[in-house]
């Protein structure tokens, strides 16, 4: 494939402004030797627990092992009834099966992609005991609306921040909710490692002890093992270059919003066209890891847009724009998952977005000119006749 006028996602270009940052953290860490559970590990969980407004935070290996341990370690497993959106990222779903709880997905909100939180109240038996909120796309789901739904049924709060780090939604940031919260550090993230990594914070200073034993083995001391526990633990060399990156993480998000509002004004002329980004009810406490369109086809004030998704999608990449889609396969239709017992027809919002929903490019070093651009050929997909589209 030929190099793209705008790429998705563009790492190299924060990487170069640090380069020299990245390449001393990295050698420090090869003249300690302490590849495991080095310093390095240590000052970044506590510099980014700080950060997230919480005591503590434990540093695994990705995301999904922060959603699975460090839902155990709150007390969460078998017997337990744990709610999570059926638009997510699979690892939300994965990370509650392997905690050993029983998950009961619902449906989205249609504007946001937010978790409904109605339909949440609606799924609420005599067996729950968690709700895991998916802070989606870069967006908190409310803070408040969730501490009066768990107060009101006595429910713990997990976060799923995974897409989140450092939003900020009525006086909350993402990981300080609830009991517990994991994020995730995969390249492409707000805050990304160079390979995988995770994070578990908490308020709490005895479900962090219980996390730190259940990722190393359930072990709270050297051969010691009080626990069935794993080895997951997040990588000394990952945690110094996260170290690095961490101070200027704001600053990233805040170049992330303001394309996002460039974007918000680039497309106002295509809204009656069906070209419907997603709401930001949070202002610039949006990090916007995602910034997400709908093309929709069918049902809203008549704003229907003439062509569909995949055809739309096929026009982009064409024409040199790199796009992506999150999700087109909500967890309750994946394969892997039939034994849940879910069908075609359970989560409608959530199907319908699968079909609509449009990611664009959006990254720090990214162009107000990029920008246009990639609403230029939006907007050129729109306006001509269909057989003109795709080059061949």
């Amino acid at each position: 494939m030929k190099t793209p006028i705008v790429p998705f996602a563009d790492i190299t270009r924060q990487h170069e402004m640090i380069q020299t940052e990245l390449e001393a953290a990295v050698l420090g860490v090869m003249r300690r030797g302490d590849y495991i559970m080095g310093q390095a590990v240590q000052d970044f969980e506590a510099d980014f627990a700080n950060a997230c407004g919480v005591a503590h935070g434990v540093g695994v290996a990705c995301g999904t092992d922060a959603i699975a341990l460090g839902l155990q370690a709150c007390g969460i497993g078998q017997g337990d009834e744990v709610i999570l959106p059926a638009n997510t990222f699979i690892a939300t779903l994965i990370g509650v099966l392997r905690s050993g709880a029983t998950p009961i997905l619902v449906d989205c909100e249609a504007s946001t992609g937010l978790i409904d939180l109605a339909a949440a109240e609606r799924s609420i038996t005599p067996s729950t005991r968690a709700i895991v909120p998916v802070h989606l796309y870069g967006q908190m789901v409310s803070p408040t609306l969730l501490i009066n739904l768990a107060a009101t049924y006595d429910l713990l709060i997990f976060e799923d921040a995974a897409q989140a780090h450092l939003a900020e939604r009525e006086g909350y940031r993402a990981g300080s909710i609830g009991l517990g919260a994991a994020f995730s550090f995969y390249p492409s993230k707000n805050l990304g490692a160079m390979g995988d990594g995770g994070m578990f914070v908490t308020r709490d200073e005895g479900v962090a002890r219980q996390m730190r034993t259940l990722r190393n083995y359930g072990a709270p001391k050297k051969y010691l093992h009080t626990e069935i526990g794993t080895n997951s633990r997040l990588d000394t060399m990952q945690a110094a270059i996260l170290q690095v990156k961490l101070p200027h993480l704001s600053r990233w998000n805040q170049e992330r919003n303001a394309l996002a509002t460039h974007y918000q004004q680039a497309l106002k002329p295509l809204i009656r066209q069906g070209i419907s980004p997603m709401q930001n009810h949070v202002g610039s406490g949006h990090v916007y890891h995602l910034y997400i369109i709908r093309v929709v086809q069918s049902g809203e004030a008549n704003f229907t847009c003439n062509l569909d998704r995949d055809t739309l999608l096929a026009h982009l990449e064409a024409n040199g724009i790199q796009v992506g889609i999150h999700y087109p396969l909500p967890c309750h239709l994946q394969p892997g998952f039939q034994f849940l017992g879910y069908r075609q027809g359970d989560f409608p919002v959530a199907e319908k977005l699968a079909t609509e929903i449009l990611s664009l490019p959006i990254f720090p070093g990214m162009t107000r000119l990029q920008v246009e651009q990639v609403v230029s050929v939006l907007t050129d997909a729109i306006v001509q006749p269909v057989e003109r589209l795709i080059p061949a």
